[in-house]
């Protein structure tokens, strides 16, 4: 049984439990539910580890699913991944599980509502300057809103706003918008539709996770030492990035 009918456009409206003005959603109830499966696999996967030939199917898929990460992160940083790994993997684990979880009946995508991307988004956009801070220091860090000239001030803190407000919205509204159609379709035609659907709904939200765990390391390294370093090195040679795409 569905615990979110149609006229709900976001979990945060199934009220499970309530006493005066607390109460407890279907938001809250299925994040900590999707938490608590993290905690879960997290110490099953490294319960045995081993750094044998022979080691277990868990550790297994944990160190592939490390490496593609660390991967991804190095390939947009340029610098070592090892820093950004517990923020990054968090966020795209936790958005991937909450969207793979979408088979199960009854179950509600966290990431179907707002409170929660934004939540997401806002953790994100703490994240670049404290990122950018350690590794510049707060004056250095704080010189890239005057660049190139002090006039850039309320752009550059407009930018960052609205990044964060397009990184809350688009992953509310491709979930939430993927979860009211697959049940208007499963309620028209049932017996048609249901495994297509259940198929498009784990590549959607897979895709969703890995574009939101991108953009958050394209922002981080947006503020941090390395990209400042390259984005001088090609003003001062403007062939440096032909030449290194070239190497590359």
């Amino acid at each position: 049984m569905d615990v979110m009918r149609l006229r709900h456009i976001s979990p945060d409206q199934v009220i499970f439990w309530q006493w005066g003005f607390v109460h407890i959603n279907a938001t809250l109830v299925f994040t900590w539910v999707i938490m608590g499966l993290l905690v879960v696999i997290a110490a099953v996967g490294t319960w045995k580890l081993t750094s044998e030939t022979r080691i277990s199917r868990w550790q297994n898929l944990l160190e592939v699913l490390v490496a593609g990460v660390l991967q991804q992160i190095q390939e947009v940083s340029h610098e070592k991944p090892d820093r950004y790994l517990p923020f990054i993997g968090t966020l795209f684990l936790f958005i991937a599980l909450a969207n793979l979880l979408t088979i199960v009946p009854g179950y509600v995508p966290p990431t179907a509502s707002l409170s929660t991307t934004a939540a997401l988004a806002i953790l994100v956009f703490i994240a670049v300057p404290a990122y950018g801070i350690m590794d510049q220091g707060l004056l250095g860090y704080l010189k890239h809103y005057i660049r190139p000239t002090p006039f850039m001030v309320v752009f550059n803190i407009l930018g960052e706003l609205s990044r964060t407000l397009a990184l809350a919205v688009r992953l509310f509204g491709n979930i939430m918008s993927g979860t009211k159609i697959a049940a208007i379709l499963l309620a028209v035609a049932p017996l048609i539709f249901p495994v297509l659907l259940q198929l498009l709904g784990l590549l959607t939200g897979l895709i969703q996770a890995y574009i939101f765990a991108i953009l958050a390391m394209v922002y981080i390294a947006s503020g941090t030492r390395a990209r400042r370093q390259r984005e001088q090195k090609y003003q001062t040679s403007p062939t440096s990035l032909q030449e290194e795409n070239t190497e590359s």
